[in-house]
């Protein structure tokens, strides 16, 4: 008779999440693994299979949440400027009050990984053309509203926003603590918006 697992494999996600956020992918061991998700080695195979498979994973798993979160806040949004506003400032006081440096998990791994791993390539991909997307027609729904300029089309605003979003949390990751720094970058991009 074959055994019952007895974990959540959604839980085990977000603490694998947790571990290869904070240590990267090559920073975090296999005992690293078992540790944080407190299974035994051989639960931990038999469910995710190896540590890049687990690693991928976790990094859709980081990618669903995140680009859901940020779909329905800008689907949402009334005044869309007004919401990359609340976006960018909330990336702002995530990045002053992580003491960890770990930025974000889809960046960190794209800069660890993408290069070297075509799965991870690929779920970094997808992730950007679909927050692309989402800020595109975020954009196009400020434009037709009257809050963000048409001088440039929407997929380019979406791109550079997308961008300098990014940037920040790569900025985090540096370590950098000075607010203003953050908040030129914000103040430029809203220049152009």
């Amino acid at each position: 008779m074959a055994r019952t697992k007895e974990f959540n494999e959604d839980k085990a996600l977000d603490k694998a999440i947790e571990i290869f956020w904070h240590k990267g992918y090559n920073g975090t061991s296999a005992q690293d693994l078992v540790t944080h998700l407190g299974l035994s080695r051989s639960s931990l195979y038999d469910t995710f299979g190896d540590k890049q498979k687990l690693f991928a994973k976790a990094l859709k798993k980081y990618h669903e949440e995140n680009y859901i979160k940020i779909k329905e806040i800008l689907e949402a949004s009334v005044n869309i400027k007004e919401t990359l506003s609340v976006i960018f400032k909330l990336a702002i006081v995530e990045s002053l009050e992580d003491r960890i440096t770990k930025g974000c998990f889809m960046v960190n791994s794209s800069v660890e990984l993408a290069m070297h791993d075509e799965e991870i390539a690929k779920i970094v991909t997808m992730n950007s053309q679909l927050m692309e997307e989402v800020f595109t027609n975020a954009v196009k729904k400020g434009q037709e509203a009257g809050h963000i300029s048409k001088k440039l089309e929407a997929k380019v605003l979406a791109r550079f926003i997308f961008n300098n979003y990014s940037g920040i949390r790569v900025l985090a990751r540096t370590g950098e603590r000075n607010k203003q720094v953050y908040d030129d970058i914000v103040k430029a991009v809203f220049s152009v918006l």
